[in-house]
């Protein structure tokens, strides 16, 4: 069963944003919902409105702060000065978090869940040990889960996570040594995002 405040987010923001959302009880439900909406109609958003809801969107499925965001932003925004495309380089900062790469390696079923496993000492990156959900990767990084923790009960989730998953083509996993590559840097062709760039870095150009 959902709890309410992810249900309501979930709602409010998109299936997408959370995976304990992407069922066929909550479709169903935001159907019902949406039907019974008055006059069969949601109100006409207004362009930061529309900004504002790709911001949440972004924050909660990633699972960031406001002030983290921010500092993304600030960081695509210098970059841009250097001649970059700074939504690229938004994507580059969100997608290459160390846990959100654990989740796209399969190892979980949730970004919640990649923290949590980050947290805990489990993995490592070039061989050492990392608590850092937000470390940001490079490519030519390796991340491993620690042998340590091949040893532990918890590895038996792990595995049953990983049979049959496939991570985005900028990633590479070995699922026989549980050890995974950044092979080249994530873009908008090679990655699916929750929630639209442009449209966070303009709500912060305001």
């Amino acid at each position: 069963m959902l709890a309410k405040k992810t249900y309501k987010v979930g709602r409010r923001l998109g299936a997408g944003v959370f995976d304990k959302c992407q069922t066929q009880k909550f479709m169903v439900s935001e159907a019902r919902h949406a039907k019974h909406l008055k006059g069969g109609r949601r109100k006409t958003q207004s362009d930061f409105a529309k900004q504002l809801l790709e911001k949440q969107r972004v924050r909660f499925a990633y699972g960031i702060s406001e002030t983290q965001l921010r500092r993304y932003v600030e960081e695509s925004h210098r970059v841009s000065a250097l001649g970059a495309d700074p939504a690229v380089r938004m994507i580059e900062q969100l997608e290459m978090r160390l846990d959100n790469a654990i989740y796209r390696f399969g190892l979980v079923r949730s970004r919640r869940a990649a923290r949590q496993l980050v947290s805990h000492g489990h993995v490592t990156v070039n061989g050492v040990r990392s608590t850092v959900p937000s470390h940001l990767l490079r490519e030519g990084d390796v991340v491993a889960v620690r042998e340590r923790t091949k040893t532990l009960p918890l590895m038996e989730h792990l595995k049953v996570n990983s049979e049959g998953a496939a991570c985005p083509v900028w990633l590479a996993f070995d699922t026989s040594v549980y050890q995974g590559k950044v092979v080249a840097r994530p873009n908008f062709d090679n990655t699916e995002m929750v929630g639209s760039v442009s449209a966070i870095l303009e709500y912060y150009s305001r």
